[in-house]
Parts: C-alpha cells; structure tokens; sequence
C-alpha cells in the first residue's frame, strides 16, 4: 500500500463527509430563509475561496481539513444589516434553529443509507460464514463447533457472509452473554449450538476477538507459494521473492501455508531458516528475522508475505449477497440504525470501562483504514466511507459543547424552560466542551501512534 494511495483516500473520504455535513446545515438554513454568509471545508487560512449566488455566499477550501462549517447571519457574531435581520439564525425559532443544526448529522446517516442501498443493489462479495477446527479450551470448542460448520443464523439473525457473523457475535461479545447459533454441519444436518462469551475482556475485544472465542474462519488449504512480498518486509529483507515455495521452517517440513502461518507467528522477532524452491527445481536456505507486533496485547510474528492463491479454490468460500431495489433500501435503513445504536452503546461501555479507550481511533488509523479498503476495491472503501459516516453523524449529536449535539441540548433546554440558556452557561458549557474534545483528541493520536509504533 503505498502512502499517496492512503493520503488519496483518506482526503477524499473525509472531504466528501464534510462536504455532505455541511451541506445538510447549508441547504435547510437555505430552505427555512436564513442568509449564509460562507460555507468552508476545513478550518483556518482559505486556500481556495468563490462568492456564488444571489446573497454572495462564500465558498471556501481551509488549511486545516479536518472539519468545516456554515457560517450564517447572526447578531452574537457582529452587526446585521437593517436588510438582514429577519434572516438572521438567531432571530428564528427554536424548532427552526434545531431542525438547522440537526440536519449536518442526519444528511451523514442518509448518505451512509444511499451508499449500502447501492451496495445491497449492486452486490456485495464476501466469505461463506464457515468454520474451521475450534482450538481446544475456547468457548466455541466447548459449545461443539466443528470443522465444516456453517453458520446460518445467530440469535434470531440470519447469516449470509463472514462478515456478517462478525458483527452480530461483536454485539453479543460486547454485552457479554450467551448466543444460540443455528449451523449447518458438513453433512448438511441443522444443529443449534450455544456459543457463551461472558468471559470477554476489553483486552479480548482489542484483537481478534473471533479467534479468541474460537470460531476460526474456514479457508481452503493454501501451498506455501509466495504470492506477494511487502516492501521493506522482512521477507523482502531476507531475499525471499514471489514464487517461492517454502520447504521447511527450521528443518520442520511446511505442507501448506498455514503451517508458515503458525510457526512465524510463534517466533515473534526472532531468527528463522527457510528451506525454500524457486522456478527450475533450485532450493536454497535463507535465514529471516521476523518483526514482533501485540495482537490481543500478545506479541506475534510476521513476515510480510502473502501466499499465492488458488483461484478455484478461493471461489469455493467465496458467496455474494445482493437484493432488490426495495429490500435494499429497507435494509440500508436498518444497517444505519443499527450501527448507529451500536456505536452509541460502544461509547457507553468505553465510559464506563467495560470497553477498553484503545478502541478509540483518530485520523492516523482512519487514513490507514481508508487507504486499506481502497486497495480491496470500491466496495470495501465505500463501506468504510458509509461506516465513518455513521459515526461522524453518531459523534456530533452527542451532547458536547461546541458540537451540534451540543447545540440541540440547548435548544431542548430552551424548549423545557421557554426562554434560551444564558450567555454565561453558554460559555461555560463551550469551555468544558474545548476540554473534552482536546481529551479525546489526545487519547485518539496516543492510540494511532502506538498502534504505529506496534505494528
């Protein structure tokens, strides 16, 4: 993955959120009357700036990209002309003041509704919800999964990909209970199976959670033939190419790739000999020194090597779910929402500890991610874009100061009590608000760095 890809990705998903935000603040305050006075992407020194339309409104690009907003006419701001002032935010109603700042957040929830419409439509690739072999002393061996295992419904949801599975046991593995789990075994015989996951840490929800519970996915057995090299990795360090297939690790013989899987990961920054054959039957030993990387807060080793993969044998775990125009929308709809409620409830377990703070991410992990998902393909980003949506929406109606969360508990407060906050709680309120978000800033940069630094 090369950096211009990720910083590529990255600006164009979080400019197109802004963009959409703001736009919903834009177009409303439009639409109930009020005069804008500039509509910016970013914050600090104009870089790009244009006066379009009939009120002069200015369009502007910033220096800093991380953010945006719409400035309207407003009399707490400076002087309004004579002309304006029944245009002016603050001399419109409460509820029309509300339905302006509730708009940023809800046009990043129907934007993340068109994009999974469109991806329901259209269709989306994933892996078949199959099992591997449960290691031995985890939930999922102790509630009887085997090898072949299909997963067809959890709870009362059903099943069509891995992915799928992910979220639905996630939300089960963040509260900490007992799941039923509908399967079709490998002789096509329907079993019930009790999957129980009250022994969950935050540390557990850090890594691979699945794995920790025991549900390992299924994947078809893979020759230990390189298929892509990492620049810089330590396979590449080493002399290792595409092509080469690897004999043996240390004098143990290496039937296929998960064989190299697990013996690099059981030798975190340590020295390995190779025994590898490249084209023309030539062999030869390389000695390679593994990186160490914390999964689960357990160090692991890595290469930086991709096996070469059998296409026919790939299809086999391969499915696509797609469905029509209207079960599409309906389940777009219900995809937001339900994200949307998991994140809040994320929030609410981080609060209270029952969720460790690592999960909090800032812009580093966010353009990584971006930058991952758009190497995938256009399906992979545009789910990212639509989850980061969500939560960009989630994020600002949370009841902080400064954000439109904020603002719309002032606006609730004024509707209880009949007249607006003062002037005075106002300032107080934006004080705090500064201090909790520099917080979360921080703790999101310290956990992007040391994510860095650990991977």
């Amino acid at each position: 993955m090369t950096l211009l890809t990720t910083i590529v990705a990255f600006v164009l998903a979080l400019g197109s959120l802004i963009l959409f935000h703001e736009l919903g603040h834009y177009l409303v305050a439009r639409a109930l009357g009020v005069k804008v006075l500039r509509f910016s992407i970013g914050f600090g020194r104009a870089l790009v700036s244009r006066t379009f339309g009939k009120d002069k409104t200015e369009w502007v690009i910033a220096a800093f990209p991380l953010g945006g907003y719409v400035k309207m006419v407003d009399e707490r701001e400076g002087q309004v002309a004579p002309a304006d002032l029944a245009r002016a935010f603050n001399r419109q109603s409460v509820y029309r003041r509300f339905v302006i700042v509730a708009a940023g957040p809800v046009a990043n929830f129907l934007l993340a509704i068109v994009i999974y419409w469109v991806l329901f439509i259209s269709g989306m690739p994933g892996l078949r919800p199959i099992v591997d072999t449960p290691p031995a002393a985890t939930a999922a061996h102790a509630a009887g999964f085997q090898a072949g295992d299909t997963l067809l419904r959890i709870g009362s949801e059903p099943v069509a990909t891995w992915q799928d599975a992910r979220w639905i046991l996630l939300q089960h593995a963040v509260n900490r209970g007992s799941v039923r789990i509908e399967v079709s075994d490998r002789r096509g015989y329907i079993e019930l199976r009790t999957l129980d996951l009250s022994r969950m840490t935050p540390e557990d929800l850090d890594g691979d959670f699945l794995r920790t519970a025991g549900l390992v996915r299924f994947n078809p057995p893979v020759a230990p033939v390189l298929g892509h090299v990492v620049p810089g990795g330590p396979a590449e360090r080493a002399g290792l190419r595409p092509g080469d297939r690897i004999m043996a690790i240390d004098g143990v013989p290496v039937e296929q790739w998960q064989d190299v899987v697990a013996k690099v990961r059981e030798h975190p920054a340590a020295g390995l000999e190779f025994s590898i054959e490249r084209a023309g039957g030539v062999r030869s030993t390389i000695k390679l020194n593994t990186d160490s990387v914390l999964e689960a807060g357990k160090s692991i080793g890595r290469i930086g090597a991709a096996p070469r993969l059998d296409q026919q044998a790939l299809r086999s775990v391969l499915t696509e779910v797609r469905y029509g125009v209207g079960e599409s929308l309906g389940r777009a709809i219900a995809k937001t929402w339900e994200t949307s409620l998991f994140s809040l409830r994320m929030l609410g377990k981080m609060l209270t500890g029952h969720i460790s703070l690592k999960n909090l991410s800032g812009p580093i992990t966010i353009a990584d991610y971006a930058g991952q998902s758009a190497q995938v393909g256009w399906v992979a980003y545009l789910s990212f874009v639509a989850l980061i949506s969500i939560s960009l929406g989630v994020l600002n109606l949370l009841p902080v100061p400064l954000l439109d969360g904020g603002h719309l508990m002032y606006y609730m407060i004024e509707i209880l009590k009949g007249r607006p906050v003062s002037e005075r709680a106002m300032q107080i309120g934006q004080h705090v608000g500064m201090a909790v978000l520099f917080t979360l800033m921080l703790l999101a940069l310290y956990n992007d760095v040391n994510r860095l630094i650990s991977n």
